[in-house]
C-alpha cells in the first residue's frame, strides 16, 4: 500500500506575527489604538507594499518598452 501523504510545512508569517504582537500590546495596555487598526493594520500594510511593488514593476516595464531602442545603442 502506497503512502501518498504530502508533508507540508506551514507556519505563521510576518503579518501573522505582527498581528499577534499588536494584539498582545493592546491587551497589556501598551498601545491605545483602535481594535480595527490592531487587527487590520498589518494586512493593509502588506497590501500597500505589494501594491507599490506592482506599480514599480509596471512602471519599469512601461519605461523599458518605450526606451528599448535608446538602451540598445
Amino acid at each position: 500500500m502506497e503512502n501518498n501523504v504530502k508533508n507540508t510545512q506551514g507556519g505563521v508569517g510576518f503579518v501573522g506575527l505582527l498581528t499577534i504582537a499588536l494584539i498582545v500590546l493592546k491587551l497589556c495596555g501598551v498601545i491605545d489604538w483602535s481594535w480595527w487598526i490592531v487587527i487590520l493594520g498589518p494586512f493593509l500594510c502588506s497590501f500597500a507594499i505589494a501594491l507599490v511593488l506592482v506599480t514599480v514593476i509596471c512602471g519599469l516595464l512601461y519605461f523599458l518598452k518605450d526606451h528599448k531602442d535608446n538602451l540598445l545603442k
